[in-house]
């Protein structure tokens, strides 16, 4: 009887050792794709850059009166941006390109020490955003805008831009994409190792600013037109890309 019982933790101690054994079998036996190997990979940024030709030019324009009333204020500014228009209509300018920002009529007032303000005038802006889609007369455009409008008129700046920079930034992405995929083949040649599948893609940044040009003198009967160079401008994106080690 005594003996029955010192053998029974010893059968239990061979069952659980029996047990352990079989489970690190089971294991060993498991396919190399069971593995998880997603802790395993290359991760690169790629940065593409293309260069374009702006093909339109924006124009910034804005009406300027000084008068003693509002009425006044705002009547002159509208003569002035009719006057404004129809430069506009004689160059084909569509409708479409022609945007009223803002208009404005506020007070203005003369400020003497101990003394309340006094309002010496109502001025009158109304501002123009004007899209130019044939670059090359966008310089003529703006001297006769400076011509009719006088001194009433200032020009805030004419900007080179893309009308269409989806097409650019789609090619600025394929570059990225190129220049991570080399750096990380680059990258697993020296280490010995295979690329695998993608296991992320993430788009850092995409900029594309278009510079204004200041303009504002007044053009006059001898001076020269004025010329606006588009230049070049660039359109980048920045990409980060994971690849999956085989």
């Amino acid at each position: 009887m005594k003996s029955l019982l010192l053998n029974r933790p010893l059968r239990r101690t061979f069952v659980g050792v029996l047990a352990l054994g079989l489970g690190f079998t089971l294991l060993s036996a498991l396919p190399a794709s069971a593995v998880d190997t997603t802790t395993r990979g290359i991760t690169v940024q790629g940065t593409g850059t293309v260069k374009m030709v702006p093909d339109a030019i924006r124009i910034s324009v804005t009406t300027n009166i000084l008068q003693p009333s509002s009425k006044e204020a705002l009547s002159q500014s509208s003569g002035v941006a009719a006057a404004i228009r129809k430069v506009l209509t004689a160059n084909a300018i569509a409708t479409k390109d022609i945007t009223t920002a803002r208009i404005n009529v506020n007070p203005e007032y003369i400020y003497s020490q101990d003394k309340a303000p006094v309002v010496s005038g109502y001025r009158a802006t109304q501002n123009f955003s004007i899209v130019v889609r044939k670059t090359a007369i966008a310089g003529t455009i703006l001297d006769q805008i400076v011509e009719a409008a006088g001194d009433n008129a200032v020009v805030d700046g004419a900007t080179p831009f893309l009308l269409d920079s989806e097409k650019a930034m789609a090619s600025a992405r394929a570059l990225a994409v190129k220049v991570a995929k080399a750096k990380a083949a680059t990258y697993a040649k020296l280490l010995g190792v295979k690329l695998g599948t993608v296991q992320y893609l993430n788009e850092n940044t995409a900029s594309y600013y278009p510079m204004p040009i200041a303009y504002a003198a007044k053009a006059s009967a001898d001076s020269a037109p004025t010329q606006i160079d588009v230049g070049q401008q660039d359109v980048s994106i920045s990409v980060e890309v994971r690849w999956n080690l085989k």
